[in-house]
C-alpha cells in the first residue's frame, strides 16, 4: 500500500491561498486618490478641525510641566558633557557623574 502525499500537497496550497487571502485586504485597503504628496495620505476623520488649538482636540499643554521637561533636558546635557570630558581624559566611561571627580 503506497502512501499519498495528496492530503500533505491539498494542505500547502490551502494554506497558501489563506495567506494570500488574509493578506489582500491589506494591500488593497487605500487606493492612493487623496494623497497630498506621493507617500503623504494621512487624511483626518470627518468631524475633526482644522485647527486644534482652542477645540475639543487641543491638549491645552501646561507652561509649568513643559518647562520641567525643558530643565531636565538641560541636566541631561550637562551630565552627559561631563560624562564626555571624562571619556576623552581617561578613555573609561562613567555613568554615575557623581564617580567623576
Amino acid at each position: 500500500m503506497k502512501k499519498s502525499s495528496l492530503p500533505i500537497l491539498a494542505g500547502a496550497v490551502i494554506m497558501a491561498a489563506g495567506l494570500v487571502g488574509a493578506t489582500a485586504p491589506a494591500a488593497l485597503a487605500y487606493d492612493g486618490t487623496h494623497c497630498k504628496a506621493p507617500g503623504n495620505c494621512w487624511e483626518p476623520k470627518p468631524g475633526f478641525p482644522e485647527k486644534i488649538a482652542g477645540s475639543k482636540y487641543d491638549p491645552k499643554h501646561d507652561p509649568k510641566e513643559l518647562n520641567k521637561q525643558v530643565e531636565s533636558r538641560k541636566g541631561e546635557e550637562a551630565r552627559n558633557a561631563k560624562r564626555a570630558e571624562h571619556f576623552k581624559k581617561t578613555g573609561k566611561w562613567v555613568y554615575d557623574v557623581k564617580k567623576i571627580q
